[in-house]
């Protein structure tokens, strides 16, 4: 960060933003790796086959897809499916949040406040919307720990899920 006006001004905002959306995305890539024990445990790969075809995937949307759909094909109906789906879905849900921090133009004012703009097209039926503009206020800094200790959470109990039934985790 370069010296320049508002400079004083917007460092603590945006250290207080780059903290969070780091802790965002570590948590993310971390917990998106357990799939792989996921894959391996419900396909009967070997985990070095499992780490390919994760990394063939492109999108963590089919990653977890893919989870889900060898989950229905391989295990019972009963507790431990539905205790894999739940997780799934919660992984799922926290998706967006990733997608709003990390495809977003910010906005960094010399008042110190900070904005994101989310770079996506939303289809009306007569006209498109795009640019949302949010702003990263004390609010929103708290949704989104809240959101963080939810990701931290998830990862827990996946852990817990994959040692409970035995999948391969080395």
């Amino acid at each position: 960060m370069t010296d320049g006006p508002g400079h004083g001004a917007t460092e603590p905002a945006l250290d207080a933003v780059l903290l969070r959306v780091g802790r965002l995305n570590y948590s993310w890539s971390n917990t998106e790796s357990l799939l792989i024990h996921l894959l391996s445990g419900l396909s009967g790969m070997a985990k070095d086959a499992a780490v390919v075809v994760f990394l063939s995937v492109q999108s963590t949307r089919g990653r977890i897809e893919m989870v889900e759909r060898l989950a229905k094909l391989r295990l019972p109906p009963g507790d431990q499916l539905q205790e894999l789906l739940e997780l799934t879905d919660r992984f799922s849900k926290l998706s967006a949040l990733r997608h709003q921090y990390n495809h977003s133009i910010w906005s960094f004012q010399d008042d110190g406040s900070v904005s994101t703009i989310l770079m996506r097209i939303a289809d009306r039926r007569d006209k498109i919307r795009m640019g949302r503009k949010q702003s990263l206020d004390q609010d929103q800094l708290a949704r989104l720990d809240q959101e963080l200790d939810a990701m931290s959470q998830l990862n827990r109990n996946i852990w817990r899920f994959l040692r409970k039934y035995d999948f391969p985790v080395d």
